[in-house]
């Protein structure tokens, strides 16, 4: 027979053919499985490269910020920042045809005043020539006369010596002496108040270094001094104001005020035991939205002013939280209070009769949610701004015009368009993305909605103003202080420093000079702020 090849049977090929599916099976899955892989990757690479474009986004947000649109000091700006600033603020505030350059009418100027009574009267020789022809003016006729003066100061050291008498007592034989005056001692040489206010003004108030202060005061009075006296200069003024009460006359001053600012700023001290604030880029202390917020414990200044400036208390505080800052409020005080946006203060309504938002801050955070984009979506932010403009206007024509109150109409609309404004800011950012938390437009919306009433207290009472720009003056103060000399040993230090500021900025504001302030208060006469009459 011959040999027949076999020939596979349907059972062989449904075998072969399994197996090859199976096989083709197996290439599809591990393909399936290494693109769900790929695809994990991708979304997670889009995912990162979206979150560091809103990241750069917001870097880029943070370097063109300037003290327009955040707390960022003007001195940190970035270059170009104070020509477009002021760029800015020619484009808003155009000048009207019929107004004058320099000072408007009512105005006071800061030239000097001409001494009525002056100490010392002396001629002048008269001119010898003519100014135009140059001809001899000797045996000229007089023709009237001008004046000039000069206000100018001598420095004259002095010393005082005191006899002190004794006086034996007849009954036991004890020998009294008298005792010397304040800030003199028996058998021993010390400098007097004039001195010692010197040394206070300097390294208080002016920020001078000891070793630099004790050279202007040789340089400048004649004095040699030595740096450890005049670095105890303000301890020894810090506690006479203490014992003379001066902490509890201005807590009782400010209780009987109607209404009071309030702000606080960050301060390094040198305590082992002190934390430190956080490092910030914005320094925007009470914007509620900042991304870094400075530490709660941290040292802060509290600064509480009146309106007017005429009383200023600054406050070492151990730290930001609430607690702290209300035990900063004189606790008397139940009026109206101008703040930030830091929601530390909120707390104190339970006694406060209402609470002021700062139109500047909101102004400033407008301003950064404009630049935000896209396009002119953020433009909700520009009318806001132009409401609190216009409302301001409108209180300003009503104090013009001996209003207590500006005209109802106006100002319902202005709050109407707020309304809309606002709810526009939330509508349109609600899901908008952004690196982390909610975007600054939606988070701006929600609070301008939910502090309406903080924002137009201004225009229901005029007790208070639209800014708290009076306390932040004040608190410029502390910054230049750290920005010279970088921090404070203690926290003792801070408050006796604090004590002296608020002393000789209140004085001042009542026209009292730091020298009389200072000399009155070393030798137990200290300047005390005018007490309340009782509500």
């Amino acid at each position: 027979m011959g040999l027949v090849p076999e020939e596979p049977g349907p059972s062989g090929e449904i075998a072969g053919q399994r197996e090859l599916l199976s096989r083709l099976r197996a290439v599809v899955e591990a393909r399936d499985a290494e693109n769900a892989v790929l695809r994990r990757e991708l979304d997670a690479e889009r995912e990162l490269r979206r979150r560091l474009e809103l990241r750069l986004a917001e870097l880029e947000r943070r370097l063109s910020m300037d003290s327009s649109d955040s707390g960022t000091p003007s001195s940190k700006e970035r270059i170009g920042a104070k020509e477009a600033r002021r760029a800015r603020q020619q484009s808003e505030r155009e000048r009207r045809r019929d107004r004058k350059r320099g000072g408007q009418p009512g105005h006071q100027g800061k030239g000097l005043q001409r001494d009525p009574d002056p100490d010392e009267k002396k001629d002048a020789e008269p001119p010898a020539e003519c100014r135009q022809c140059g001809a001899g003016l000797a045996g000229a006729r007089a023709a009237g006369s001008r004046w000039a003066q000069v206000i100018d100061v001598e420095v004259i050291r002095k010393a005082t010596e005191w006899a002190l008498p004794g006086r034996e007592c007849t009954c036991c034989g004890t020998v009294t002496f008298a005792e010397p005056p304040s800030g003199a001692y028996q058998g021993s040489v010390s400098y007097g108040p004039v001195l010692n206010a010197a040394a206070v003004v300097l390294t208080a108030y002016g920020n001078v270094p000891p070793e630099r202060a004790a050279q202007v005061m040789a340089m400048l009075l004649g004095v040699p001094v030595s740096p450890g006296w005049v670095d105890k200069a303000s301890a020894r003024l810090a506690a006479q104001l203490g014992k003379a009460g001066f902490g509890a006359a201005m807590l009782a001053a400010l209780a009987g005020e109607k209404a009071l600012a309030a702000d606080e700023t960050p301060v390094n001290v040198l305590d082992k035991n002190a934390p430190q604030p956080a490092v910030r880029e914005d320094e925007e202390e009470g914007d509620p939205e900042e991304t870094e917020k400075t530490a709660p414990g941290a040292p802060h200044v509290l600064i509480v002013r009146t309106p007017d400036g005429r009383l200023t208390w600054l406050q070492a505080l151990a730290s930001r939280r609430k607690g702290d800052v209300a035990a900063g409020i004189p606790a008397a005080f139940t009026g109206l209070l101008m703040t930030d946006g830091y929601t530390g203060y909120q707390h104190l309504l339970t006694r406060l009769a209402g609470i002021q938002q700062c139109c500047q801050h909101i102004i400033r955070r407008c301003r950064a949610v404009i630049k935000l984009g896209p396009g002119g979506l953020q433009s909700w932010a520009g009318d806001v701004i132009a409401i609190l403009h216009e409302a301001h206007q409108a209180v300003e024509d009503a104090r013009a015009r001996g209003s207590t109150a500006p005209d109802a109409e106006p100002l319902d609309k202005l709050r109407q368009r707020y309304d809309e404004a606002a709810a526009f800011g939330i509508i349109h950012n609600r899901l908008r993305d952004w690196h982390q938390g909610n975007h600054p437009g939606y988070a701006l919306g929600r609070w301008l909605r939910d502090y309406k009433e903080q924002v137009f207290l201004f225009t229901r009472d005029f007790a208070v103003d639209w800014t708290n720009n009076v306390s932040e003056r004040g608190a410029k103060a502390a910054k230049r202080h750290q920005a010279v000399s970088g921090y404070w040993h203690t926290l003792a230090t801070l408050a006796r420093w604090c004590r002296i500021r608020s002393y000789l900025d209140s004085a001042a504001a009542h026209g009292i000079t730091a020298l009389k302030a200072i000399r009155d208060a070393l030798t137990g006469k200290p300047w005390l702020p005018p007490l309340p009459a009782v509500r």
